[in-house]
């Protein structure tokens, strides 16, 4: 299941951007875009979904560390489809007194959790739409959409006609900065293996 934009329309109008009733479901499509590249560089949903999560359970170890933080709650813990109840959540990790492992071979966890934010993070709506309102721009500079053709003009000139395109690799604006992707990998601690969301 897809998940929702972290913003909406009307967060984009509440800041000040007139959106034609046209133009609805592009601007749609644009904040699912911006969304995705905000959590691929969080490395977690950041609004809270159910998911249902296989990990490989510690040898050496009573707690297991889940992803996608925060964790709100665990409903269902199963160790090679074994369910087990005998776990405690602390700190967005399972504590278990008799481990994760069986001692002679892998195990296989899968856990099934609430986890998230119950409500995104004002910043992050206003990146979200920030991005949105970036690309609505380039679409609505060239009619048919050309705008959206990659372009990183660093400068130009009218006498004479002259522009030159930086070499930045960046494509789209949809594309994150490395520092903006390293402050969000460190705020929301990074690195979901959500294999399944329901």
């Amino acid at each position: 299941m897809a998940l929702q934009p972290l913003a909406t329309v009307a967060d984009l109008e509440a800041r000040g951007l007139t959106i034609a009733p046209e133009e609805v479901a592009i601007v749609g499509t644009y904040l699912q875009e911006a969304s995705a590249a905000v959590r691929e560089a969080a490395g977690v949903p950041i609004s809270q979904t159910a998911s249902t999560v296989d990990l490989e359970g510690p040898d050496d170890s009573q707690w297991l560390t889940l992803p996608g933080p925060p964790i709100q709650s665990v409903s269902v813990v199963e160790i090679d489809g074994q369910a087990v109840t005998d776990w405690r959540l602390r700190s967005h990790r399972l504590w278990r007194a008799g481990g994760w492992s069986s001692g002679d071979a892998p195990t296989e966890v899968t856990v099934t959790q609430i986890h998230g934010l119950p409500t995104v993070p004002e910043d992050l709506v206003g990146l979200v739409c920030r991005i949105a309102a970036a690309v609505l721009v380039a679409y609505r500079s060239q009619p048919g959409g050309e705008g959206l053709a990659a372009k990183d003009i660093r400068s130009e000139r009218i006498g004479d006609y002259s522009v030159q395109y930086g070499d930045g690799g960046r494509i789209t604006e949809i594309e994150l900065p490395d520092y903006l992707r390293e402050q969000l990998a460190a705020r929301f601690g990074g690195g979901v293996a959500v294999l399944r969301s329901r």
